[in-house]
């Protein structure tokens, strides 16, 4: 049987039980979102024992350097002791400045940090509340706007973005961990098509994206598609028409599957 150390404390894992499913099974509270590696919010790092490479799939070179590793990814071989501590140093403090309805079911959500991020528009954030949930939202901010602008759909029972909807005030303080994620602009090619596509809060990303595009230049045709099943799941739409009316190359094009086609 395999064992890991956290907080002073030795918890038993199950034949092929992940470090963050035996954390949690015996009531030890990890941040989490995805439970798939792809989140990067269940961070860990090791301090004893050795880390299956499987579990630092996708991470840094600089973060596997230093032991850290995916706990959601993480199954130690039988027999074996892991000692582990939380990726609290990664992660910076922050508070919530302002939430913006941007339709029935999308709010905006904009945090100051108190240490700068070095971040692309399009990359993603992981959220940590105070009794270490954790979800992970893309960035549809600029770095020069110096607040995060995060797009939170509205989930029927969800517990994060109930929680921002329903008890959250300017002011509320949450800890922010990244950036990850390879999907933003790269400038080098200004001529070359963009073709961004998305749904729902998919949207976010290609927002940041887009108007990093052309703030770097880019002359380029953009293709912008947002779908959703409904007209009400659009929003920023007459945000992104003005953008399309001050830079001909921008071509926004809304679509949704019922209701009466492109809005």
């Amino acid at each position: 049987m395999a064992k890991v150390r956290h907080e002073a404390a030795w918890y038993p894992l199950e034949p092929g039980e992940t470090v963050l499913d035996g954390l949690l099974r015996q009531g030890v509270h990890v941040p989490h979102a995805c439970r798939a590696g792809a989140c990067q919010s269940c961070l860990m790092r090791a301090t004893s024992g050795p880390v299956p490479e499987a579990a630092q799939v996708g991470l840094k070179d600089t973060l596997r350097a230093r032991g850290y590793f995916l706990a959601c990814a993480c199954r130690p071989q039988e027999g074996t002791a892991l000692e582990v501590a939380g990726a609290s140093e990664l992660r910076v403090p922050a508070r919530v400045v302002d939430l913006e309805s941007l339709s029935g079911d999308v709010l905006a959500v904009r945090l100051e940090v108190e240490t700068p991020l070095d971040y692309r528009a399009g990359q993603y954030v992981t959220v940590v509340r105070a009794d270490g949930l954790a979800r992970s939202y893309s960035l549809a901010s600029l770095p020069r706007e110096g607040r995060l602008e995060l797009h939170v759909r509205l989930v029927p029972g969800g517990a994060m973005s109930g929680w921002f909807a329903r008890d959250v005030r300017p002011g509320e303080r949450v800890h922010v961990q990244g950036p990850a994620g390879d999907c933003f602009y790269v400038p080098g090619q200004p001529e070359a098509p963009l073709l961004l596509a998305g749904t729902g809060t998919g949207l976010a990303p290609l927002y940041g994206i887009l108007r990093d595009a052309l703030e770097e230049g880019h002359t380029g045709p953009i293709h912008l598609f947002h779908g959703a099943l409904e007209p009400r799941g659009l929003y920023l739409v007459d945000a992104l028409r003005a953008l399309a009316g001050r830079h001909p190359n921008l071509h926004y094009r809304p679509c949704v599957l019922g209701g009466g086609g492109g809005a």
